[in-house]
């Protein structure tokens, strides 16, 4: 699983020129799944990131977490974060997850962040999107399991 979380003070993914997700501040995570990510590495993922101290604090100190600063998530799927480029000019992406593993993930990981109490919105997987955000910061991690 490959990770960039963004934080934002507002983001939003439109498909066919309809929002179908929005959010205020918080986090955007792009999320890339493989064939041997599981509900495990999932679980595992969404606490981390549900617990990681990005936000600031009355003293300009990141030491606030997503729960403490009460904001949202937009997850947006991307399979492109296993983009291999090593040879030539055209990525291969044959590490990506095949697609209904991948979604099953994907819907598995919506459901974890909600088991958080996180306010949680997300993109159609498998459709081309346009997603908007003002990175906050700028503020933007990689996390990969």
């Amino acid at each position: 699983m490959k990770i960039v979380l963004q934080r934002t003070t507002g983001a939003s993914v439109t498909v066919d020129n309809r929002t179908v997700g929005k959010i205020d501040h918080g986090l955007v995570i792009l999320l890339g799944i493989s064939d041997e990510d599981t509900k495990e590495t999932v679980t595992q993922m969404v606490r981390k990131i549900s617990n990681l101290r990005i936000f600031h604090d009355e003293n300009d100190k990141m030491h606030l977490s997503i729960k403490d600063v009460k904001g949202q998530i937009l997850v947006i799927s991307q399979f492109t974060l296993y983009a291999d480029c090593k040879k030539g000019n055209r990525p291969s992406f044959t590490g990506a997850g095949k697609p209904e593993h991948a979604n099953e993930l994907y819907e598995y990981f919506i459901q974890e962040v909600q088991h958080q109490d996180i306010p949680v919105q997300h993109g159609i997987f498998g459709a081309h999107m346009q997603v908007n955000l003002t990175n906050d910061g700028p503020v933007t991690i990689l996390l990969e399991a």
